[in-house]
């Protein structure tokens, strides 16, 4: 009896684009047929005679594709795409469940920043409330202000979300 083995597993890869191609870069692998994310967020920016609302990369010159191995490939071919990112000599991916979790934080309204300072491991914590309730992270103090971080580290970056501190728990 053959058994077959699915080698067309789809896995989340970030890839690294151009400087400021990002949403180039995610046009044209969506025209390919290939399934991308590219983390948007609002920003107020302001010029010397205006200010305007504008989406901007969450991290810049990262995007996501979701995509079987077989793929790696067609991704590079595309205009904007510098490389995939590796970790140990290995192209890395992204467990499903960051990418939700992601989109989980660019969906609440909270304001985020990105920062790739390696912060220090802290105090591990559960939300308990509140539009990202049930995602553990670790606390730490920024700025004098307790914060959750999310740390991504596929991505060697992290993401530093102001939460109340009575939404958080410990583990």
């Amino acid at each position: 009896m053959n058994v077959k083995i699915n080698t067309d597993t789809r896995k989340w890869y970030p890839v690294y684009t151009h400087p400021r191609a990002e949403k180039k870069a995610h046009t044209a692998l969506l025209k390919k047929g290939i399934e991308a994310y590219l983390p948007l967020q609002r920003r107020l920016k302001q010029w010397s005679d205006r200010k305007k609302w504008v989406e901007e990369p969450l991290i810049k010159s990262y995007l996501f594709v979701h995509i079987p191995h077989h793929e790696q490939t067609d991704v590079l071919m595309t205009k904007g795409i510098a490389r995939f990112i590796y970790f140990s000599g290995q192209i890395t991916a992204m467990p499903d469940s960051q990418i939700e979790e992601l989109k989980l934080l660019l969906s609440s309204s909270l304001e985020l920043e990105v920062t790739e300072e390696n912060l220090a491991p802290g105090e591990k914590i559960r939300i308990k409330a509140g539009p990202l309730k049930g995602i553990n992270g670790e606390m730490i103090a920024y700025r004098s202000q307790k914060q959750l971080i999310l740390r991504l580290e596929s991505l060697g970056c992290s993401i530093i979300v102001n939460v109340a501190a009575s939404y958080v728990g410990r583990l």
